[in-house]
């Protein structure tokens, strides 16, 4: 037996304890999504993990030298090999993320 009310449960219930995190925390938004990528790249998260943030990150006012400042900032704790893993994660995302955006403009313009 298959619900399909919800396509996507888990990005819902991830997009909600964001929402929940942003709300709760003492911190700004900004703030907030920079210590979420130090966090990211402290536990070695995957690329999917970034994609998630980032996009919510963006909306926040989070740039890409914010990220920079992140990763500059932590790699004295965290180590260089986590710094460039952490790095190609989010070149990894990012790329996907156009491609998606790709395919979205692709499957939009068969449609005209």
């Amino acid at each position: 037996m298959t619900d399909n009310t919800d396509d996507a449960p888990v990005l819902d219930l991830l997009a909600r304890m964001t929402a929940d995190s942003v709300e709760s925390s003492s911190l700004d938004p900004r703030s907030l999504f920079m210590v979420r990528v130090a966090a990211l790249v402290a536990i070695g998260a995957s690329p999917v993990s970034y994609a998630l943030n980032l996009e919510v990150g963006e909306e926040m006012g989070l740039s890409v030298e914010d990220i920079r400042g992140v990763l500059t900032a932590i790699a004295p704790i965290v180590g260089t090999a986590r710094v460039a893993a952490a790095t190609g994660n989010i070149v990894t995302a990012l790329a996907a993320e156009l491609e998606l955006l790709d395919l979205e403009v692709a499957l939009l313009d068969d449609e005209e």
